[in-house]
């Protein structure tokens, strides 16, 4: 129970159909690198700044009681240090991580499975918009929200499919405007809270000010085109993704892109729009939950939350890798090939699995 309307509304749909419920809120503490003396350096996005905060712990607390169920603060703050330690490494790398994704499979579905575990709870519960479902050998697929827009199976990719048969998911299978209706019906305290909008552990604006304090400095730089001409300097490599057309300092009368970040040389290569990656993607750490491929195969690839999936013809190669190349052309492009992003395959509405995007 994060302390936002999802969550709780998924518990109450539990306790509604007779479940017996415990309550978790997850508290990550509060690191120095992530606090609100750094300053800001990107614009702030409008909504709430992400969960587990003592005003979420407050509004957990409030459903909690109002449900009539037990609730448990579980304090992960030397997990949530590995998720930033990730998170500022990515970024060291001229990568751009995905903290949500790793919060799922380290700590919602995984550390929190010890927990259950230890208190003999037979399934963890979340207020993710995704959906579980049996196939025909009684198996469990995990699969998209019923909403498209709001969709979260994405960063569930990395799941372990054994945990599938203990996972539900409450809200996967309604629209966002009923579950806020439910919590308002409900009289829950969180019915009209703002959705979350950033990461949990640093305050909007101020993620590349975070990953330059947790590294010992900026990796500050030269902005080169794709024949090594300088055409300026950055503040750190941290500040971009390929992909990236805004802030890049540089004026030159043509619409430039970054297409590639250049990590030991601290450079930034920009290009046209054309140049910017999107035909290829080779993938690592794959993740299965459907059974993994052995031979090509066609599916949709989606390689950024926020973008939709795309054809593409994905092969499984050794060492937990896969590789895919998009067949849409330009009407049905991922967008920008992103390195340190998840690349996730579906059929359909079926999640079948993913790896992160390597080159």
């Amino acid at each position: 129970m994060s302390g936002g309307v999802d969550s709780s509304v998924a518990a109450a749909l539990l306790v509604e159909q007779g479940y017996d419920c415990i309550g978790v809120f997850m508290r990550q503490g509060r690191p120095e690198e992530a606090d609100d003396s750094l300053p800001i350096v990107e614009p702030a996005r409008a909504g709430h700044q992400g969960c587990c905060s003592v005003a979420d712990a407050v509004d957990a607390r409030r459903v909690a009681d109002r449900l009539g169920i037990p609730l448990y603060p579980l304090d992960l703050t030397a997990d949530f240090g590995r998720i930033i330690d990730y998170f500022a490494d990515e970024y060291g790398r001229g990568r751009t991580p995905n903290p949500c994704v790793r919060c799922n499979s380290w700590l919602k579905f995984g550390r929190l499975f010890e927990h259950a575990d230890a208190i003999g709870a037979t399934h963890v519960a979340t207020g993710h918009y995704a959906r579980l479902a049996a196939d025909e050998s009684g198996e469990r697929r995990l699969l998209r929200g019923l909403e498209r827009a709001r969709d979260q199976s994405y960063v569930l990719f990395e799941v372990s499919r054994d945990r599938l048969a203990r996972m539900l998911l409450p809200v996967g299978g309604l629209p966002k405007a009923e579950v806020r209706a439910r919590a308002a019906t409900l009289g829950l305290a969180t019915a009209d809270k703002p959705d979350s909008q950033e990461i949990c552990f640093v305050a909007p604006g101020r993620h590349a000010a975070l990953v330059s304090r947790r590294l010992g400095g900026s990796r500050a730089g030269e902005i080169v085109d794709p024949s090594g001409r300088v055409l300026g300097r950055h503040p750190g490599i941290e500040h971009f993704t390929v992909g990236q057309r805004e802030g890049l300092g540089i004026a030159t009368g043509e619409r430039l892109y970054v297409i590639r970040i250049e990590a030991e040389a601290c450079r930034v290569v920009v290009g046209p729009r054309d140049a910017v990656p999107e035909q290829e993607l080779l993938a690592t750490d794959a993740t299965w939950l459907a059974p993994p491929p052995t031979a090509p195969f066609e599916c949709l690839v989606q390689c950024r939350a926020q973008r939709p999936a795309a054809p593409a013809i994905v092969t499984p190669l050794p060492g937990h890798r896969f590789r895919a190349r998009f067949t849409g052309g330009p009407d049905a492009s991922p967008g920008a090939i992103s390195p340190g992003q998840p690349a996730v395959c579906y059929r359909d509405d079926e999640l079948l699995g993913g790896g992160w995007i390597e080159g």
